[in-house]
């Protein structure tokens, strides 16, 4: 089917986004953090390294999203989106190859660029047809390809962990990857974009007084969810607990549901009043390893709470930032990505710092509670309309 001429279904556009967030989230970036304690084990990587390693996939994921605002400004954004979408099944195979932790730190850090170039070009292009298309309200459904993502991936590691060692612990991700990304390139780079006539307010400010308590609020959600989808398997290990099921797999599962119950909950009560409550449920969720320590429970109100929250403070923001600015398109999506990877950046140094200084790898979330409970306040002074 001829993406140009396909009758106006919201199903193959969202599958095709969803699709290329499964590669790029799932098998791309989130599958290293059931890795983690793996490669530790394996002797390829002390656990300072694994900080560091996530530390540079962020700042490429920031890298990523400005090259794309860049792409999308000269009229290259599909080309790019191609590129990057395709790099990234590349970048996992190589991942195979690369023994030496240099080596893979470049190659974590491409992972992060590409990852950053499709998380802001994908969304946006099917966002910009849903709207067009009068179906914007289903914007939240194309993120289930995040969650399916973080559910294939921990499938993907306890299904090989007793046969594949070190490096080979990649290849898994890395062959499925592949036509995953073809396929929902393809589609993407035919898919009209059917965006509406530009408004004469399409170069406003991005930060205004509606506005900026909304991205300083994502920033804090950037910091809260970043320590505990980064470490929370590291922990369990730290902690020597063997959870059955293991925490990354509740996550994984949470995740699924919570874009369509956050969806839900954003055309009931409002994306902003949503967004409330979804910086509560994260606070939840990271307090639970501080006030539980070595606790089995604590590492499953976690992952639970913060795998059923995540996404949803993602497309409830970006919804929610459209509505103050409609017709910023891809630069709006840019800012928030840049914002939550400044912010996702953050999260990995202070977890090495706090290590290096003595502390436990626990102990660092405290950073995230608190910027959690940042972004939750802040959301009281973000209007529900655009202000005039």
């Amino acid at each position: 089917m001829n993406p140009m001429t396909a009758p106006k279904s919201a199903l193959v556009p969202l599958l095709a986004a969803a699709i290329a967030l499964v590669v790029v989230h799932g098998f791309g970036r989130f599958i290293y953090t059931p890795l983690i304690p793996l490669f530790v084990q394996d002797g390829i990587l002390t656990l300072a390294q694994a900080a560091q390693l996530a530390t540079w996939n962020y700042v490429g994921y920031l890298t990523g999203a400005m090259l794309a605002l860049f792409s999308y400004q000269r009229g290259l954004g599909k080309m790019a989106l191609t590129l990057a979408l395709i790099g990234n099944a590349v970048i996992t195979f190589g991942q195979i190859f690369s023994a030496q932790y240099e080596s893979l730190a470049l190659l974590r850090l491409l992972n992060g660029i590409s990852n950053g170039v499709v998380f802001v070009l994908a969304p946006a292009l099917v966002l910009e047809w849903l709207v067009a298309n009068n179906k914007a309200h289903l914007s939240g459904l194309m993120y289930l390809g995040v969650g399916v993502g973080l559910l294939s991936s921990n499938a993907i590691v306890d299904a090989t962990e007793i046969w594949l060692t070190g490096n080979q612990r990649w290849f898994p991700a890395a062959l499925i990857s592949m036509p995953l990304a073809l396929w929902s390139a393809w589609y993407l780079s035919h898919l009209s974009k059917g965006t509406p006539a530009q408004s004469r307010d399409d170069n406003t400010p991005l930060w205004d007084r509606a506005s900026t308590p909304l991205f300083l609020a994502y920033t804090g959600a950037g910091l809260g969810y970043i320590l505990p989808m980064t470490f929370l398997p590291a922990v369990a290990h730290d902690w020597n607990l063997q959870l059955n099921p293991s925490a990354w797999l509740l996550v994984a599962i949470a995740s699924i549901p919570s874009t369509i119950i956050w969806n839900s909950l954003g055309t009931r009560l409002g994306d902003r009043n949503a967004l409330i409550i979804n910086y509560a449920v994260q606070a939840v969720a990271v307090a639970a390893i501080l006030v539980m320590p070595e606790a089995a429970l604590g590492l499953w109100i976690c992952a639970i709470f913060m795998g059923g929250s995540f996404l949803g403070a993602v497309f409830l923001t970006q919804r929610l930032a459209r509505t103050l600015h409609p017709h910023q398109g891809p630069r709006l999506s840019a800012a928030l990505i840049a914002l939550y990877g400044v912010a996702q950046l953050v999260g990995p140094i202070l977890a090495e710092v706090g290590i290096n200084m003595g502390a436990t790898l626990a102990a660092t979330f405290i950073w995230g509670l608190g910027a959690c409970i940042w972004g939750m306040v802040l959301m009281f002074w973000v209007p529900t309309t655009r202000q005039h």
